[in-house]
């Protein structure tokens, strides 16, 4: 529906739509500018009211004989302000009100003037918990699309650097910024994210990026494997799009959503290039041995325990010193499923309960719980580091991907023991393998198709290359 030239019928009619009597935040004033009746439909908390002013300011000075005959020739005369557009359409115009845009009607006027003084609650770019290094820049993305932009946009001053805007959701109207640069991304891919998002037929992105990834790749939910690569960290976002990615931004979200990821991709952390190549090198390859242990430890631990013909004698050490009293599958059953309880529980208790708790929750599961008779203490050991190494790698999905596989392999271990062990490695091998990124290419490239000047850069940090002038 298109707007009239008529105010009152204009205004009414957005009164009755907008629930401006109900809303109290939903704000609406009636003004007269240069001898014509006017009226600014705003949100309360979302318009720079100095902004505003001023502009009201402006407002009060036209005289009736200055006032042009059409809302094009008013914008470019009368508003001081860079970011003005003009809408006929009354459904683009309720949702950019909704979005804090301030929305300017004028008797005679078939058009509403859109004022971006937008502002939103937003917290510090402050370096983000999870993905934190030791050395390089401290700031992080945070809920506010356009400071997330911005966070990129300062790092790569290319014209080519492009950032598209577009919405999903039926009643959220949530705003998604897709990020590449142009002639080094895919473009195939690109045409087919854009495709997939403009398709879209939810009625809200309730959990941000997490509904937005089910929704543009529904399929294969059975491998635990992640299909894209999170990072709360512009200088990791900034590098992956001059490497040819692409990123997609949601509106309240802090994380960047980065694709097509293999699992080198999703291994790799900013830490591998803040310091020299060769302790680059010895962070990465030491992240990836961390991983691969955290899969298989414990299940080479128990099918040696069930088979201790098998044990070689410089190995002796790794037998149970004390005979169990819970059969030590249930005993790392009930571990990982206890440790996962804990994590909850440290999300979930105030920070100034923290400390005090966690020394409870020690000296429960340490021992306590060895003295008690219901684990052993070369389980704990082994439970323990399981734990502490998952915490190696950034993404929460992979370290929950490595949990669940290593969980299937004690399962099978426990039930046929070498060939359920080898089942299990099997299996998991399978689930990384067969994995497919949502480009439709391999999830281990370039070991699959090999590719040795690329596996060299997976595996070894190696000196950033020069341009040649």
């Amino acid at each position: 529906m298109n707007f009239s030239t008529d105010l009152s019928s204009n205004i009414q009619h957005l009164k009755n739509t907008l629930q401006v009597e109900t809303c109290f935040d939903v704000v609406y004033r009636v003004v007269e500018i240069g001898g014509r009746k006017g009226c600014l439909f705003f949100v309360d908390g979302l318009t720079k009211d100095e902004v505003l002013l001023k502009i009201l300011q402006v407002f009060q000075s036209i005289k009736p004989e200055d006032m042009p005959n059409d809302a094009h020739g008013f914008s470019k005369k009368y508003i001081p302000y860079g970011e003005i557009g003009l809408v006929s359409d009354e459904e683009s115009t309720i949702t950019q009100l909704l979005t804090g845009i301030t929305c300017l009607f004028l008797d005679g006027y078939d058009k509403c003037l859109t004022i971006d003084c937008r502002t939103y609650p937003a917290r510090g770019v402050g370096e983000p918990e999870k993905d934190k290094v030791m050395r390089g820049s401290r700031d992080g993305f945070v809920e506010t699309l356009i400071f997330n932009t911005a966070l990129i946009r300062r790092r790569i001053r290319d014209p080519k650097l492009t950032m598209e805007i577009m919405s999903a959701g039926e009643s959220s109207h949530t705003d998604i910024a897709i990020c590449y640069m142009r002639g080094r991304a895919d473009e195939k891919l690109l045409a087919d994210i854009k495709k997939r998002i403009e398709t879209l037929h939810v009625d809200a992105l309730t959990m941000n990026q997490e509904s937005l990834a089910e929704c543009i790749y529904p399929h294969k939910w059975y491998n635990p494997f992640p299909k894209f690569k999170f990072s709360e960290r512009p200088d990791t976002t900034a590098a992956s799009i001059l490497e040819g990615n692409i990123v997609i931004l949601v509106d309240n979200s802090p994380a960047a959503m980065i694709l097509p990821s293999s699992v080198f991709d999703i291994i790799e952390e900013a830490d591998d290039y803040y310091f020299p190549p060769i302790t680059g090198t010895y962070l990465r390859l030491s992240r990836m041995a961390i991983s691969i242990l955290t899969l298989l430890l414990t299940p080479l631990w128990l099918v040696l325990l069930q088979n201790p013909e098998s044990i070689p004698s410089w190995l002796d050490f790794i037998r149970l010193s004390d005979p169990p009293h819970v059969p030590v599958f249930y005993q790392l059953m009930i571990l990982e499923f206890a440790i996962d309880g804990l994590r909850l529980a440290a999300i979930n208790t105030p920070s100034m309960l923290t400390t005090p708790l966690s020394v409870i929750a020690g000296i429960v599961l340490g021992e306590y719980s060895v003295k008690s008779g219901w684990f052993n203490s070369e389980t704990m050991l082994y439970m323990a580091f399981v734990t502490v190494a998952n915490y190696s790698q950034a993404s929460f999905e992979l370290g929950y991907a490595l949990k669940f596989m290593r969980i299937l392999i004690l399962i099978l271990t426990a039930l046929f023991n070498w060939y359920g062990f080898w089942a299990g490695i099997i299996i998991a091998a399978c689930a990384v393998v067969f994995n497919r990124t949502i480009a439709g290419k391999s999830y281990i490239y370039p070991l699959i198709p090999f590719h040795f000047n690329e596996i060299k850069k997976r595996f070894l940090r190696c000196r950033l290359p020069h341009i040649e002038k």
